[in-house]
């Protein structure tokens, strides 16, 4: 394999004929991407920078991955995706990367896009360095500075723990664990909302402190947290006294908690009142000029963290809202299949992913099944994942093979004037056969389950991502076909399901077939308890999931009918097309004639190989009438019509029609636009006879 990329490259054996000794002694090396063949050469140095043994890179950039965590990843795929688009000459980033030993490690890389004389990209060469000495002493006077700054401000402390908070309950938690209340001295806080002219009562203080009838205020009552937000200016109880004459309805119901003095601060964002804090103190009676100012300063970071994070749900909810009016409204119900799907928000803020799943009931017993994310965690990814479902579903919905559906989106989307590209999976079951054709974008394998709830992995050769592959144009997505036996389930899923920060994807996959072993063989339970596993670990990402489920004794009323396109010099194509004959023959009751079937539809194949410049459409269907027949189709690009001929000398030439012809019960030849299909069909005992 490290031959034929070198091959690719058109690299010397000893590339680089010269390197830079300085290079290697200052743990720097050198990489050569072509990326018209998707191939990267990496250099001795280089390996070692990036931890990975010479014998275990096959040149294909994909066997780097185990070495980068997820987010590291996505980031470092979306810096030179950006360069390769936007017409940049160069990049450069600092990542991390995970050793063998699991240690994570700081590296550096620099990359120089070279293009074409039409500006197209096709070869970007650079280095990579080990960058852990030069951000660990970066890193090491950050922390010292904020150390410092932890140890002489208690509010600057309480704003580094507020900068992580993403929702108002995340802001209340801050408060309540971050030891801001231990440092204050405070008891307990308590927390109201402006909403609508009353104040909503979010953090009610200790268990006990709760005052029915406080749970909305107006903010004419007399209450504290009423009169700091209609004066804006903080109030500081500085007795029992002080408290029971100025707020005669409050204290009644405090004075047994041992409260001895108050701060109730106005919450003030972009000069206009969000709500109020209030801080109970025991044992405490006054406040000095240093702890009114520590105070005013510490409700104004409160104030601009919730603001943060009320803008935050609202952003969420906007886009979760957009998201979920982009998915199916509801799941079709399909004969001959149980299917269960999800959708798991990682509740981030406004961090709304493009991920989705779809459902495509096709003619002739077969169904399509989608499972998609497109690249990003914004408003724009759910709407560029609205149109992207759209577009596949209309594909499929043609009756294009599955290959062409993923080519055609992926035109779509790199024609929509976006920066986003997408992964995705397509299969094409045929409930009748139980055969699975599958097409795959840069996505995760799916995984193929049993009736006693064993999974295992389905390897797919995959092409890039949607967006990527017409980028580069590399359109031709192999075909995988796989049997789907009747209680078997596929799965389909995106990679929250299995990916977790810090942790390596195969550990995610025997967690996930872990999980599916001992889950319940309901489909619809079965997919709540995934759900529940990634809540359960922390999953900081989006989950999509699809079960799609075969069930036995299926047939549907009009047949069957299965396409592939196979494309020239394309052995496996070819083979997976036998595969899917042999299997609709068997399954379509037709055992008995199952030999000249394949036979003749071999030759039909063949003959569209080797006599067209393009390749052939094969289809097989069951038709019903008088009489049940089989009928394998071959379209190809040619408009030149085959004639049955004796064989020549050689004894080769001309059999292919003349065995057709004997084997068939009936064939023959129709113009399809700028080409042809040559047909035969096979009478095919009715069901109740097999």
């Amino acid at each position: 394999m490290a031959d034929r990329a070198a091959g690719a490259l058109s690299l010397p054996d000893d590339w680089p004929a010269n390197p830079d000794l300085s290079l290697a002694l200052n743990r720097m090396g050198s990489f050569d991407w072509d990326l018209d063949s998707g191939l990267m050469h990496l250099d001795q140095p280089a390996l070692e920078v990036l931890d990975t043994p010479a014998d275990q890179y096959d040149g294909h950039p994909e066997t780097l991955a185990r070495r980068f965590p997820r987010d590291e990843a996505a980031r470092l795929d979306e810096l030179v995706a950006q360069a390769l688009k936007n017409g940049s000459s160069h990049y450069g980033a600092y990542f991390r990367i995970r050793c063998r030993n699991g240690i994570l490690r700081w590296t550096h890389t620099q990359g120089s896009v070279l293009r074409d004389a039409g500006g197209r990209p096709h070869r970007v060469i650079g280095i990579v360095r080990d960058a852990t000495r030069e951000l660990a002493e970066s890193s090491a006077r950050v922390e010292l500075d904020a150390e410092r700054s932890r140890q002489t401000s208690v509010v600057e402390s309480t704003t580094a723990a507020l900068a992580h908070a993403s929702t108002v309950s995340d802001v209340i938690d801050v408060l309540k664990d971050s030891g801001g209340l231990e440092h204050l001295g405070a008891t307990s806080l308590v927390m109201g909302l402006l909403e609508a002219g009353r104040i909503h009562l979010v953090a009610e203080g200790q268990e006990g402190s709760f005052v029915p009838g406080t749970r909305f205020t107006r903010v004419d009552e007399q209450y504290p947290m009423s009169e700091v937000i209609r004066t804006l200016v903080p109030r500081f109880i500085e007795s029992r006294e002080d408290f029971a004459g100025s707020y005669p309805r409050l204290w009644p119901h405090i004075s047994g908690l041992g409260i001895t003095s108050a701060a109730y601060m106005p919450l003030i964002a972009q000069a206009r009142p969000i709500g109020a804090l209030g801080l109970l103190y025991r044992e405490k009676t006054g406040f000095t000029t240093e702890e009114r100012n520590l105070l005013v300063a510490l409700s104004s970071s409160i104030a601009q963290s919730l603001q943060r994070a009320m803008l935050f749900e609202q952003e969420h909810d906007l886009a979760e809202g957009l998201q979920q009016a982009m998915l199916p409204r509801r799941i079709p119900s399909v004969p001959g299949a149980r299917i269960a799907v999800r959708y798991r928000s990682a509740r981030l803020g406004r961090d709304i992913g493009g991920d989705w799943y779809d459902v495509i009931p096709l003619p002739g017993g077969r169904v399509g099944a989608v499972i998609g994310d497109v690249q990003g965690h914004d408003t724009h990814a759910a709407a560029v994942m609205g149109q992207l479902r759209i577009v596949l579903r209309a594909y499929a919905a043609e009756g294009h093979t599955p290959a062409t559906v993923m080519a055609r989106a992926s035109v779509f989307l790199h024609e929509l004037d976006t920066d986003r590209f997408a992964t995705c999976i397509y299969a094409e079951a045929d409930l009748t056969t139980g055969v699975v054709q599958m097409v795959r974008a840069g996505h995760i394998d799916p995984l193929l389950l049993d009736s006693a709830g064993e999974g295992r992995r389905i390897s797919v050769e995959g092409g890039l991502p949607l967006g990527l592959s017409a980028e580069f144009g590399r359109l031709e997505y192999p075909v995988a076909t796989v049997e789907l036996d009747p209680g078997q389930t596929l799965l389909l899923y995106t990679d929250g399901l299995v990916e977790e920060r810090g942790a390596d994807l195969d550990d995610g996959m025997r967690q996930l077939t872990a999980t599916i072993r001992s889950g319940s063989r309901n489909l619809q339970l079965l997919a709540d308890q995934l759900c529940e596993e990634v809540g359960e670990r922390g999953g900081d990402d989006d989950v999509a999931l699809l079960l799609l489920q075969r069930r036995g004794a299926y047939t549907p009323h009009a047949g069957g009918r299965l396409q592939q396109h196979v494309a020239q010099n394309d052995p496996e194509a070819l083979s997976s097309a036998r595969h899917m004959i042999r299997a609709a023959v068997r399954a379509w009751g037709a055992v008995d004639r199952s030999d000249e079937i394949e036979l003749a539809a071999d030759e039909l194949i063949t003959n569209a190989l080797l006599h067209t410049d393009g390749g052939a459409i094969v289809t097989v269907r069951v038709l019903t009438g008088t009489e049940r027949r089989l009928r394998a189709e071959v379209e190809d690009s040619s408009s030149a019509l085959p004639r049955r001929r004796e064989a020549g000398e050689s004894g080769v030439s001309g059999r292919g029609l003349l065995l057709v012809d004997r084997l068939a019960d009936v064939w023959g030849v129709e113009s399809r636009g700028t080409g042809k299909c040559v047909w035969c069909e096979f009478t095919v005992p009715g069901r109740s006879a097999t």
